[in-house]
């Protein structure tokens, strides 16, 4: 039966039965498509975007944003017991030696930097030009010390698989902006080791608010392109007839994630022009290029941050950036340099793009990892090869930093030990993290929730208050 003769075929009675659960699931997957699950849920938001950079791996923030003068002092005596003993540490088995940033290496030098005196490292020179847009969270915690729990607790509030990551609560609590593109978007460079990508998944929610990966070379999206011999009316011939069959087992079954399958047919269906527009960064100036480092056609980090820009300018919420190469157990020194060359001229256009285009105010931009490295070192360097010395995993406080969105530029939250091992002052956990980047959305993390399993569940579980003293 065709779609005239099924339409024919329905009595009065029926139709006006049909047409009611039609109506029902239409507004399902306008819900799940665009709106927020309860808009008496949300406040008055600083944001309206996240670009959200998580440095796979883990950075050592010691050696980047957290200038530790007594640490440089005492690198090479054994760490105090308290530091070792009883402690959760990935790799180190005996009592360790501290391990400062080099002193009289002007590389690695401290700089106070804009009119704030944020320091910086000379390692990260484009991010010292923009300090003053930096809000540095200096005494983030987290209760995992291993790389994919960890990664999994940092971004779906859950040590194990199976949560939604917090670009899908967005998305299910706030929608897209643009109908031709998803509401959450993935751009990777390398690998995501450890939670992989259920470091996007959407968990228990339905998975049209899982995020969609984009790549830079080849189709953009797994099997967007038409395949050989289809045409596009021949494709939109297919995508009726599919999503005819789909309505027909909507009505029958009424399971929610027909109505996703089918909104995700329209939606592949609206990408197959909107994505490849999206992507053709070859269009942006000269001046662009030169200012983010890109090179069109590649795949690399720089393009990446290119590529988040034109989302959130084309109305996407949520994207994510993961680059993966910042595990560094052994010779820390030596490639630490390496990977803050790859990412500080793109991030820092990246928060100059957006001010001079005025979207920086209401774009949230996120820099993190799963945990942070420690002020002991991992390894025994020989004689004359100091740089073969590494940095074992970190839980006790780490530094992170958010710019735009509604966060105070030029301040600093918090304050580290004296030798950067714990909290000193103004602890922030994870969950009070993500609340945070809930808040400045307009989001009150306590009450976007999802009932699953015979209970409300939300991103910051039973936890979780808002960091009120980074909020402009």
């Amino acid at each position: 039966m065709n779609l005239a003769d099924y339409q024919r075929s329905q009595t009065r009675r029926h139709l006006f039965q049909q047409a009611g659960f039609g109506l029902g699931g239409a507004a399902l997957s306008s819900l799940m498509a665009k709106g927020s699950p309860d808009s008496s849920n949300h406040l008055a938001p600083k944001a309206k975007s996240v670009i959200y950079i998580h440095m796979v791996g883990a950075p050592s923030h010691l050696d980047l944003f957290d200038y530790k003068p007594e640490l440089q002092k005492r690198t090479g005596e054994l760490c105090p017991k308290h530091m070792f003993e009883g402690k959760q540490l990935a790799f180190i088995r005996s009592r360790p030696s501290l391990l400062g940033t080099p002193k009289g290496n002007e590389q690695f030098a401290f700089k106070p930097s804009g009119k704030s005196g944020s320091n910086i490292s000379n390692l990260m020179p484009h991010l010292q030009s923009v300090a003053d847009e930096l809000c540095f969270i200096k005494t983030l915690h987290t209760d995992q010390f291993n790389h994919a729990p960890a990664q999994m607790f940092a971004l779906t509030g859950f040590p194990r698989f199976g949560r939604p990551s917090i670009g899908s609560w967005v998305s299910y609590g706030l929608g897209s902006e643009n109908e031709n593109l998803p509401g959450f978007v993935v751009l990777v460079t390398g690998n995501v080791l450890g939670a992989g990508n259920s470091a996007w998944g959407s968990g228990f929610l339905p998975t049209v608010h899982q995020g969609i990966e984009f790549r830079s070379q080849g189709d953009p999206v797994l099997f967007l392109s038409n395949p050989k011999g289809m045409n596009s009316q021949g494709r939109r011939d297919v995508v009726d007839s599919v999503n005819f069959l789909n309505k027909l087992q909507l009505d029958d079954v009424r399971d929610p994630e027909i109505a996703t399958r089918i909104s995700q047919y329209e939606m592949a269906y609206r990408m197959q022009t909107s994505v490849p527009e999206l992507m053709d960064i070859d269009s942006e100036s000269k001046e662009t290029h030169e200012m983010y480092g890109t090179e069109p056609g590649k795949t690399s980090f720089a393009n990446n941050c290119l590529l988040a820009r034109r989302l959130v300018e084309r109305g996407t919420r949520f994207v994510q950036l993961f680059d993966q190469g910042w595990d560094h157990h052994g010779s820390v020194f030596k490639r630490l340099p390496e990977k803050a060359k790859e990412v500080d001229q793109p991030i820092a256009a990246l928060i100059k793009d957006l001010k001079m285009r005025g979207m920086l105010d209401d774009t949230l931009i996120v820099w993190s990892a799963e945990f942070g490295r420690t002020p002991m070192g991992q390894g025994k360097a020989a004689e004359g090869k100091e740089l073969t010395v590494g940095r074992d995993h970190h839980k006790e406080a780490y530094t992170v930093w958010m710019a735009g969105g509604g966060t105070k530029g030029g301040y600093s939250h918090g304050e580290t030990d004296e030798l950067g091992y714990a909290v000193g002052d103004k602890g922030v956990h994870m969950h009070d993290f993500n609340a945070t980047i809930m808040h400045l959305l307009g989001v009150n993390h306590e009450k976007l929730t999802f009932r699953y399993q015979g209970r409300q569940f939300r991103l910051t579980d039973v936890h979780g208050k808002v960091v009120r003293e980074v909020i402009a």
